[in-house]
């Protein structure tokens, strides 16, 4: 996945209101990274859900079921 198809910009904003502090560049790539690892985890296995009840459409009670489930206790 190109770069700039998720800026950084609006993770580092993020960033510095949660932890008041300041965040490097590289620091902003590894929470993109993690965001879109784990965003693409979820749409294959929400994806795989749909193909198991077998519809072609993902609806929102699918994406709740997943992100449910991956929930830490």
């Amino acid at each position: 996945m190109r770069s700039k198809e998720f800026p950084t910009a609006p993770l580092e904003r993020i960033a510095k209101r949660a932890s008041k502090k300041r965040i490097s560049k590289g620091a902003v790539r590894m929470i993109r990274s993690y965001i879109l690892d784990d965003a693409h985890e979820r749409a294959r296995e929400i994806a795989e859900l749909c193909r198991h009840a077998g519809r072609k459409t993902v609806l929102k009670e699918d994406v709740e079921f997943v992100t449910k489930r991956q929930l830490p206790i």
